[in-house]
């Protein structure tokens, strides 16, 4: 990976990362309700299993498949398709209802939340076909920043769970963020198409 390809990859991971999901809700509703503290645990052990499976999604993709191939560049396409078809399912969606349950959570809830989040995979394995490793240090690399950027987001919503749950109440408001988070996101996916 180079330097100038870092700053395009946030520019990737940014809507999938801080746009409204199961994840994000989950830890908004624990922020909401219990506080950041209480929710670090699970934050830890969310992102400790996220770093690894990243990791290894990466590196079957850097094994599997030659960058220079033609069966590479149609996954390539394909995965930026998939990201306008995403784009265009955030746009269509309305407000995500917050988990009504959410209690204080351990490390391994966070950790069985990741691991049992397919979005999660699909989004990974998306990652790894934009952004592919040519080494496995770059796949380390890669999995590292993706962790690390998705662990930030979570904190955003952690820390404003009480004012986004006000916020997510309003179908029309909740509409106006997915909507801008889905132009995002189709303007990365657009850009990753001219590319190719």
């Amino acid at each position: 990976m180079t330097p100038h390809q870092i700053p395009l990859l946030f520019l990737f991971l940014f809507p999938l990362a801080y746009s409204p999901g199961p994840g994000n809700m989950f830890f908004a509703a624990l922020g909401a309700r219990y506080g950041v503290a209480a929710s670090l645990p699970a934050t830890l052990g969310y992102h400790a299993a996220t770093l690894i499976v990243s990791f290894a999604i990466g590196a079957g993709v850097t094994v599997a498949l030659d960058p220079a191939s033609r069966s590479f560049s149609l996954i390539q396409t394909f995965g930026a398709i998939y990201l306008l078809w995403l784009a265009f399912k955030l746009y269509r969606s309305h407000s995500p209802q917050p988990l009504a349950n959410a209690r204080p959570a351990t490390a391994l809830d966070g950790a069985i939340l990741l691991l049992l989040n397919p979005k999660g995979y699909l989004i990974m394995a998306l990652l790894f076909t934009q952004f592919p490793g040519s080494t496995l240090s770059d796949t380390a690399l890669i999995a590292t920043l993706f962790t690390a950027n998705n662990m930030l987001a979570f904190l955003v919503w952690t820390f404003a769970g009480q004012t986004l749950s006000r916020l997510f109440n309003s179908p029309a408001a909740a509409h106006r963020i997915n909507a801008g988070f889905a132009i995002f996101l189709a303007g990365v996916a657009l850009w990753l198409l001219q590319t190719k």
